[in-house]
């Protein structure tokens, strides 16, 4: 629902709807999709797929100056964290030009996110 604004003028009230933020914006989607397509080339070297076929990229957030990927890991004490998250780091910074954050989200990683079952 928008908000909307009732003024008076001398035609009678008239109602307008209030500016709203759009609701898609082509930019920041493709440069989602850039960081996505870098992250790509990062693989989870026990299973051999990518952390974004993986389903470890939970979030890309977007900023100005500085990013920030949310992620998670396929076991809690994986062996590989330091380095997939460095390479992480360092994919999604060459795709955006900027500073990116890594941050490590405590959910548990289920195989079925990423379309895998056992």
């Amino acid at each position: 629902m928008t908000d909307q604004t009732i003024t008076n003028d001398a035609v009678g009230p008239t109602i307008t709807a209030a500016e709203e933020a759009p609701a898609f914006d082509p930019q920041a989607r493709a440069r989602e999709l850039a960081v996505l397509d870098a992250l790509r080339s990062v693989v989870d070297p026990e299973i051999g797929m990518n952390v974004v076929e993986l389903a470890l990229i939970k979030q890309v957030v977007l900023g100005p100056e500085e990013t920030e990927i949310k992620m998670i890991l396929t076991t809690p004490f994986c062996p590989y964290a330091g380095s997939m998250i460095q390479q992480v780091k360092e994919a999604a910074e060459e795709a955006e030009g900027h500073e990116v954050k890594v941050t490590l989200l405590a959910e548990r990683w289920d195989p079925r996110d990423a379309g895998l079952t056992w």
